[in-house]
C-alpha cells in the first residue's frame, strides 16, 4: 500500500526542475535533509528508483520521468483546489486596484469600469495610471489586481482576456517636414527631427523603447495626450494609436508618414491578472464583466476608423 504525501512528491518535483537536492531545498524552503528523506521514502515505497545521482545533476530516470509526469499533474491540480478554496474564503474586497496603461481607449475603458463599480458600493477602486512597461510591472510586484495594457503572452504567470487591437502610426504636423518625398521616409531622413516618445513609468524593470530612433533628438512626455499636441504643434513627430488621431487625420491637422521604412505597428490591448494568485468574488466578477463588454469595446473602436 503506498502511503506516499504530496509533501514527497513536491520535493520529488523540485530535486528534477532545481537538478539536484540542495537547490530543491532551497526553493521549498525545507532543510536539505528533509527533501532526501522525502524522496527516498517515496523510491521506496513505490519500489522504483526514481533519480539517477551518478552525475554532477541529478536526473530522473525512465521509471522516474514517467512518474513525474503523473506527479506533476495531480500537483497542478492540487493548486488549483488551494486557490479555489482561497477564493472560496474571501468576502468581497474592500479594496480593487486597477492600472490602465498608455494605449487604452481612455473613454471606452473608463465607461466599462464605471458600469461595473457603480454596481458595487462596498468596493472602492484605486485607478492608476501608467506607461510603457509599467502596468505589468506593478502586477507584478502586487501593486494591481488587474491591468489594462500589451503584456507578454508567453509568461506563465498572466492571464488575459483579448480586448481589442491598437494601431500605432507615425505622424506630423503639415509643414513639420520641409518636403514630403517622393519616396518612402526613412529612419534616417527622421533621425535629424525631434522625436516625442513616452516616459517609461518602470521604476526597476528593463526598459523598452517603441519605435525609438536611435540618436534622434528625443522629447519625452507622460501622456498620449501631451504627445499629441506636441506633436499638433510642430515640435515633434511621432506614433500615435489611432483611436487618439482619426479626426486630425480626417481634417488634415495630422498626417500619416508611414510607409515601406516606418511602417508603424499594432499593439494588442488585453485586461490580464497573475494566474497564480487567487482573486477575490468582485474580482471575478469585474473579470466577467470586462469578457462580456470586449465586443461593444472593439466596436466602439471600429467605428471610428477612417476609410
Amino acid at each position: 500500500m503506498f502511503e506516499f504525501t504530496l509533501h514527497d512528491l513536491q520535493c520529488f518535483d523540485a530535486v528534477v526542475r532545481t537538478g539536484g537536492f540542495q537547490p530543491a531545498a532551497v526553493a521549498l524552503h525545507r532543510s536539505h535533509p528533509a527533501v532526501f528523506a522525502a524522496v527516498a521514502k517515496l523510491e521506496r515505497q513505490l519500489g522504483l528508483v526514481l533519480l539517477d545521482r551518478s552525475g554532477y545533476r541529478v536526473r530522473p530516470t525512465d521509471a522516474g520521468l514517467s512518474f513525474l509526469r503523473r506527479a506533476q499533474s495531480l500537483l497542478r491540480e492540487m493548486e488549483g483546489l488551494r486557490t479555489h478554496a482561497a477564493q472560496l474564503s474571501m468576502g468581497e474586497e474592500s479594496d480593487i486596484h486597477v492600472v490602465i496603461g498608455d494605449l487604452c481607449p481612455r473613454p471606452q475603458v473608463l465607461g466599462m469600469l464605471g458600469r461595473f463599480f457603480s454596481q458595487c458600493p462596498n468596493t472602492r477602486l484605486h485607478l492608476h495610471f501608467e506607461a510603457v512597461a509599467g502596468p505589468q510591472e506593478r502586477l507584478f510586484d502586487g501593486e494591481a489586481d488587474l491591468i489594462l495594457h500589451r503584456i507578454d503572452k508567453s509568461d506563465p504567470r498572466l492571464e488575459w482576456l483579448d480586448l481589442c487591437k491598437v494601431p500605432f502610426i507615425p505622424v506630423v504636423a503639415p509643414g513639420f517636414l520641409p518636403e514630403r518625398s517622393r519616396h518612402a521616409i526613412t529612419p534616417d531622413q527622421m533621425r535629424a527631427f525631434t522625436q516625442c516618445v513616452m516616459r517609461d513609468t518602470a521604476r526597476h524593470s528593463p526598459q523598452h523603447d517603441f519605435f525609438v530612433i536611435e540618436g534622434a533628438p528625443q522629447c519625452v512626455v507622460a501622456d498620449q495626450g501631451m504627445k499629441k499636441e506636441i506633436i499638433l504643434q510642430c515640435l515633434g513627430w511621432g506614433h500615435m494609436p489611432r483611436f487618439l488621431i482619426e479626426e486630425e487625420l480626417r481634417d488634415g491637422r495630422l498626417r500619416s508618414i508611414a510607409g515601406r521604412y516606418l511602417p508603424g505597428g499594432t499593439e494588442e490591448l488585453v485586461a490580464a491578472r497573475r494566474s497564480d494568485r487567487p482573486h477575490g468574488p468582485v474580482s471575478n466578477r469585474l473579470w466577467d464583466h470586462i469578457q462580456q463588454e470586449a465586443p461593444a469595446l472593439r466596436g466602439a473602436l471600429d467605428s471610428q476608423k477612417t476609410v
